[in-house]
């Protein structure tokens, strides 16, 4: 039964993947925790647990998604230059501090960018904005880090973060999605190697074939299935008109936020 659930939150993965450009850390890392408590992880381990196995399962499913929507020519090459290495940088320090900060703290940072961010998508995206050009590298870079941050302490491949970005300086939807898609690349491989290091210590606490914090059991039932499902998210986002897709990202975003306030109060 639990390797069902994985199997089924694999092909919602995969279509939020190649829909929104992000990489479905929010449908994994709930579905995992279930898997982990089953197999008795000890609870002070077992966030650090969700979120390096929900990055190394989203991995293979950010790269299938960056090639669909760069095939379709919407993605904005310069921004991923600028954006890979502080965003690794970014993950390096969240991959350090997950290890040891209590997993309350990661709850509570995903539901208010990701409520924030929710508001914005359903009221409407270009009501607020921050320009219509892209800032300079500096700045770039500084949203980069950011991206790479967030992404590895809630367990994301950085999509919803450079969405948001994109978005506030003018860039179509369709566009923000597919570079989204393309920073993800280089977050979610850092992020993968940083959590199997950062849990290196505890291995003997951990499930057996795990790489510190990364289980292959979870990343082998659920990587292939979101993989393969990721180009029919891609298809999606490229027929959906764009006021349509900011409304089912805004909704996304909103049920995904509900969910870890639940954890928090429960």
């Amino acid at each position: 039964m639990l390797a069902l659930w994985i199997a089924g939150a694999g092909l919602v993965v995969g279509v939020l993947a190649g829909l929104f450009g992000i990489g479905g850390g929010a449908v994994i890392v709930p579905v995992l925790y279930e898997v982990f408590r089953a197999l008795d992880v000890p609870e002070d381990l077992r966030m650090q647990m969700c979120i390096g196995t929900s990055i190394a399962i989203i991995l293979p499913t950010t790269i299938r998604s960056y090639y669909g929507h760069k095939k379709k020519g919407a993605v904005i090459a310069e921004v991923v230059r600028v954006w890979a290495l502080p965003a690794v940088f970014g993950v390096a320090i969240g991959a350090a501090t997950a290890t040891y900060a209590p997993s309350s703290v990661f709850k509570i940072a995903f539901v208010v960018f990701a409520a924030f961010i929710a508001t914005r998508m359903l009221i409407g995206a270009d009501r607020l904005s921050l320009g219509t050009e892209l800032p300079g590298r500096a700045v770039l870079s500084v949203y980069g880090f950011i991206t790479g941050l967030v992404s590895s302490l809630v367990g994301v491949s950085g999509g919803a973060v450079a969405n948001a970005v994109l978005t506030l300086y003018g860039r179509p939807m369709h566009q923000t999605v597919g570079t989204a898609a393309g920073i993800g690349v280089p977050i979610t491989i850092a992020g993968t190697i940083g959590y199997m290091l950062a849990g290196w210590p505890h291995q003997a606490q951990l499930p057996p074939l795990s790489i510190g914090f990364v289980s292959l059991i979870g990343f082998a039932l659920m990587a292939p299935v979101s993989s393969y499902t990721a180009s029919y998210g891609v298809r999606l986002a490229h027929w959906l008109p764009r006021r349509q897709l900011e409304i089912a990202f805004g909704i996304f975003l909103a049920l995904a936020s509900l969910r870890f306030v639940f954890s928090l109060i429960g």
